[in-house]
């Protein structure tokens, strides 16, 4: 998926314009943090697990790992991350650019309590060198989640 599409899915939200671009990566946590120029904690990366039900997405604040136990106990089976060969298939969006918006039927967002901490964070839109800036509520409503989990090792609110 690209960023024109991830654009296009926040059109209906009022938020395409909340999409930045940039020249530079934005593919990991400490590039984006960089290239926005803000604490890396508020980059709300997305994680692609794979679960008996298909695959699903946990959105958390940027310094957080997932907890197993935390995982196991919500989801009732370990942890397993999508592998990066199939990530884009499976989640509409390259290793990099994973995101809570547009994503193929079936897939299931969570949002971590991580992120609870912040008003403002920055999730990617659809590409290694893009990020999208939202207020906690906005990401709620565009991403459509399932709910808010409590899955990282933090999770300090």
């Amino acid at each position: 998926m690209s960023v024109k599409t991830v654009k296009e899915y926040l059109r209906p939200f009022g938020l395409e314009q909340k999409v930045i671009e940039f020249s530079v990566s934005s593919a990991t946590v400490a590039e984006a943090a960089l290239a926005l120029d803000c604490e890396p904690a508020r980059i709300a990366k997305t994680m692609s697990f794979l679960t008996r039900e298909g695959p699903i997405l946990i959105v958390a604040a940027g310094d957080e790992k997932i907890d197993n136990h935390k995982y196991k106990e919500q989801f009732h089976e370990k942890a397993r991350m999508i592998p990066s060969s199939e990530v884009e298939t499976l989640t509409g969006h390259p290793p990099g650019g994973v995101c809570p918006f547009g994503n193929p039927p079936g897939v299931k967002v969570y949002l971590d309590i991580s992120l609870k901490r912040f008003t403002l964070v920055y999730p990617a839109a659809g590409s290694g060198q893009s990020a999208v800036k939202l207020e906690i509520p906005e990401l709620e409503k565009a991403a459509h989640p399932e709910g808010w989990v409590d899955v990282c090792k933090g999770a300090a609110c």
